[in-house]
């Protein structure tokens, strides 16, 4: 689906023709086109990449998404794959989609997979700098599709903070309320995010560092900033995973020591009722000789014996903390 297209002629928009008639509009090198699509079908993708000669293996990875983050070039033409995330309050699930990027001299298509990151706001934002977008190109349009979506990646990190956070509080510091499955699942949502997060972080390392491929100074000093952001989240994600692999242990070893106190107290009460239930059994057994049966008073020493010796071994056991 055409999300949006326009022509951009020093850093302004003006209204789009036709896709061919728009590319030879900004031949001359003063401008450019950006193309904006979701989920695109085959048919609806074949006039750009006829157009634009886009190469037919990235048009495909384009088309049929699911792609590694990724970094490619294609001749002249610079082919970007990138992770989108959403974060689902209500289930602290992290939504997962993708844009795709290409970046040519006179145009910038991408193509948005998923209901994440949506790019309409990042086309506002830079429409609102022209001298920018006029300056650096389809090079600003990459950076603001990036830096976008690493804001993202910043605003998901603080919510798996707090959700880890809250796990750990509730495993160490309260009544443990929390199961195995819950932990499990957000170290899947971290692996999720991490998945997304760090394959990018070298491509732009290379995009702040290569004069060759960025050759604006400015620019680069804003993928640098793009990078310190994706360090700092990629360094979070690595925290959370061990602490909350150490978190899964600890509540493990918990649920083990509440099994073992559990089963001592049964023991302790098996042990305790074991007495009235065997001199309860002794005299059922209705042997006729008895010498115990010809007490006036048997019976009752008999019950007094049997308490008392309850009594005792409760009390043996509570002073080895076993009730």
């Amino acid at each position: 689906m055409l999300v949006d297209r326009a022509v951009y002629r020093e850093g302004r928009r003006q209204p789009a023709a036709g896709l061919a008639a728009d590319i030879a509009s900004v031949r001359d090198g003063h401008g450019f086109v950006w193309i904006g699509l979701k989920d695109p079908t085959d048919e609806e993708f074949a006039e750009v990449s006829q157009v634009l000669r886009l190469h037919p293996l990235a048009v495909e990875d384009a088309i049929r998404g699911r792609q590694r983050v990724k970094v490619e070039s294609y001749g002249a033409t610079l082919f970007v794959a990138l992770k989108t995330l959403r974060y689902l309050e209500p289930t602290s699930d992290i939504e997962t989609g993708e844009v795709l990027l290409f970046v040519g001299d006179h145009f910038v298509v991408t193509v948005r997979h998923g209901e994440a990151a949506p790019l309409g706001p990042v086309r506002e934002r830079l429409e609102q700098d022209p001298e920018w977008l006029a300056a650096e190109g389809t090079w600003a349009v990459l950076h603001g599709v990036l830096d976008a979506i690493v804001d993202t990646y910043v605003e998901i990190d603080t919510e798996v903070a707090r959700d880890v956070a809250a796990i750990e509080d509730d495993v160490f510091g309260g009544p443990n309320r929390t199961d195995s499955e819950t932990i499990y699942r957000l170290k899947r949502e971290v692996l999720e995010f991490r998945r997304a997060v760090q394959p990018l972080l070298h491509p732009v390392q290379r995009m702040q560092d290569s004069e060759r491929l960025v050759p604006s100074p400015e620019l680069r000093l804003r993928f640098r900033d793009v990078t310190d952001h994706l360090l700092r989240v990629v360094e979070h994600i690595e925290t959370y995973d061990r602490l909350l692999s150490d978190i899964l242990s600890t509540h493990l070893a918990q649920i083990s020591v509440r099994q073992n106190d559990d089963m001592r107290k049964i023991s302790a009460w098996v042990a305790i009722a074991a007495i009235p239930t065997t001199v309860g059994a002794i005299y059922g057994m209705n042997f006729r000789h008895m010498p115990e049966l010809g007490l006036t008073y048997g019976y009752p020493l008999v019950i007094g014996l049997v308490v008392v010796a309850c009594i005792a071994l409760y009390r043996a056991f509570r002073r080895n903390h076993w009730l």
